[in-house]
């Protein structure tokens, strides 16, 4: 009885873990698709307008990604700042309602800069190498888009706060509502519906900032009003300042903010190498990395509530939990990823004619080329999975400075470069561009799951 009763002793971790995992992942899975699919929807509306507006809206919003990750990273540093405190002591509302509030200060403090950025963006595409017209027309979207970065940073850091409590349901429930403001709002400003005027891609940008001003109302509603969550007060005495803890916020923010925008950057790079290219290429690339961008929500989401089941075993003290965390969510990853890779290859033409008007001219050179890219995009799923939740079980450590390092030197010392090399001077052209892509993920990768291991094997996981 007692051989048979020790294999169970021995899986009744797993799976609690495996269980804890899952319940804490699917809400943020969920509000991860649910943002993304409010992109989704203004890539759809902006294909309806014509293959150039899909293709300036292409070049605008990597140049908005380009700020907004970065600041996603930053604001990210909530989360496991607050999973190893409570961690540590589950009661511990004073320190936690120290760090959402510098987390919003951050938030202030990041928008200002990232305005006056995005302000000059016409400048900043043409600069690049873009084509003045799209570069035109990119810069009108940019400068209706961009107000929305002060509210979206609000609602990252108290979507952090109900992520380290692991009560992430209402975070989806806000976005939920707003994706479907924003589908609305696109319907009417893009397009001059229900009597709104015919604003064409400057309208999009309108819907998305309203929509994350209404995500940021919604959370300010629920942590006010919900009595599991009033009791922090979080907005009490709210302009006090608290260097210590806004510089510690920095610390850990920084390097997650760094890390983030090495790896969106260098998709952003691949559409501008597709512009270059021409606009065919840029819109199938435009269409082909939202897919990916939607399936790679479901890793994201995972490896969000690693950081938080790993930080809050990294605050209790349990080496064990740490290293059931960390598995746990790297094999959720990689057979959901696994899954999604079989779909892209096996029907891709399902996938890509929704984003489309066949009555257009050029649609159809659009969407066979797309699916073309989808072959690449399928063949790095999994190692996209991977790096992302590898990154995530770090930060649940306090480890964000050396994963920094190892994205710079995956992303930017070999994928950038080898895209740009094979898809400028060799025939591959837009292919090349998503094979050094798939090979930048799969270093990354490799590198963060190395980094993972050795904090075990050394024993460099420094209990608390």
């Amino acid at each position: 009885m007692s051989d048979l009763a020790l294999p169970a002793r021995i899986a009744q971790p797993w799976l609690i873990e495996a269980k804890a995992m899952l319940a804490l992942s699917w809400p943020m899975v969920l509000t991860n698709v649910a943002q993304t699919a409010m992109t989704t929807t203004d890539v759809l509306m902006m294909g309806h307008l014509g293959p150039d507006a899909l293709a300036a809206g292409a070049l605008g919003a990597n140049l908005y990604m380009a700020a907004l990750v970065f600041g996603i990273g930053v604001m990210s540093a909530v989360t496991p700042l607050l999973s190893i405190e409570l961690g540590r002591n589950r009661h511990a509302v004073r320190e936690v309602r120290r760090t959402v509030r510098q987390g919003l200060w951050a938030a202030i403090t990041l928008a200002g800069p990232m305005w006056l950025l995005l302000w000059q963006a016409e400048a900043i595409l043409r600069l690049l190498g873009q084509d003045p017209a799209l570069s035109y027309a990119a810069t009108g979207y940019l400068h209706t888009l961009q107000w929305g970065l002060l509210p979206f940073f609000g609602y990252l850091a108290l979507r952090g706060f109900l992520a380290a409590l692991q009560r992430p349901f209402w975070a989806f429930v806000v976005v939920l509502i707003a994706v479907a403001f924003n589908a609305l709002a696109n319907w009417c400003l893009m397009f001059g519906k229900l009597g709104f005027p015919e604003l064409g891609l400057p309208g999009s940008g309108v819907a998305t900032s309203l929509s994350s001003a209404l995500m940021l109302l919604g959370l300010i509603i629920v942590v006010s009003l919900d009595r599991r969550f009033r009791r922090f007060r979080l907005f009490g005495r709210f302009w006090v300042a608290d260097w210590p803890r806004y510089r510690a916020f920095w610390r850990l923010g920084l390097p997650i903010g760094v890390t983030v925008a090495f790896e969106v950057l260098i998709f952003s790079g691949a559409a501008f190498l597709m512009g270059l290219i021409g606009a065919t290429s840029l819109a199938a690339h435009a269409i082909a990395i939202q897919i990916a961008s939607l399936t790679f929500m479901v890793p994201l989401g995972i490896g969000q509530a690693g950081t938080v089941r790993v930080g809050r075993a990294f605050g209790a003290g349990d080496r064990g939990g740490i290293a059931r965390a960390g598995a746990t969510a790297l094999t959720l990853s990689t057979a959901f990823m696994t899954l999604m890779a079989l779909i892209m290859f096996l029907a891709p033409q399902f996938l890509v004619r929704p984003f489309l008007d066949a009555g257009k001219q050029g649609a159809e050179a659009v969407a066979g080329l797309a699916m073309h890219f989808l072959v690449f995009a399928a063949i790095f799923q999994i190692a996209d999975g991977a790096q992302v939740v590898g990154a995530s079980i770090l930060r649940g450590l306090g480890d964000t400075r050396v994963p920094m390092i190892l994205a710079g030197i995956g992303y930017w010392g070999i994928g950038l470069p080898l895209s740009a090399t094979l898809g400028l001077w060799t025939p591959l052209a837009g292919s090349g561009i998503w094979i050094g892509l798939a090979i930048g993920l799969s270093v990354v990768a490799v590198l963060m799951l190395w980094r993972w291991r050795r904090r075990e094997q050394l024993g460099l996981i420094k209990l608390v």
